[in-house]
């Protein structure tokens, strides 16, 4: 949720940046307005209001960007992928085994009583290097 509410203003505060920014003249006048000096939106004036306002927003676009990232980072958790896999616990052994056969399953008796559960097929793992048929047992170490 406060991911959320965060991601959006870091949107608002982009957007802000860009109109900002692409507002400026590159010569440092700002708005292409001529006039005098003196005044509040003169080009000195509003130039002087635009740089401001482009490094408050450009500031709170960094915090917000760090924010963003360290909270996602506490929300992934320290662990990685496979830690969370507990790819430790597999016996390799168990993987190369023939599938079993499926028993039978008898037919229903009655048209109206309920079909068998489904039950997804054995899955098999092939491996590129030892070809279709399962691999012979290693002999053992004398």
């Amino acid at each position: 949720m406060l991911l959320g509410i965060l991601l959006t203003i870091h949107i608002i505060v982009c957007v802000a940046l860009i109109a900002v920014v692409l507002l400026q003249r590159s010569e440092g006048g700002a708005l292409g307005m001529g006039g005098g000096p003196t005044g509040f939106m003169s080009a000195r004036g509003a130039g002087d209001l635009l740089t401001r306002v482009t490094w408050i927003l450009g500031t709170v676009f960094f915090v917000l960007s760090l924010a963003l990232t360290l909270m996602a980072g506490r929300e992934r958790g320290a662990s990685s992928v496979v830690d969370r896999l507990k790819i430790d616990s597999i016996d390799p052994n168990s993987l190369n085994q023939p599938a079993a056969p499926a028993p039978a399953q008898p037919a229903p008796t009655s048209p109206n009583a309920a079909p068998p559960p489904l039950t997804a097929p054995t899955p098999t793992v092939r491996n590129p290097f030892v070809g279709e048929e399962p691999a012979a047992p290693a002999p053992p170490n004398p």
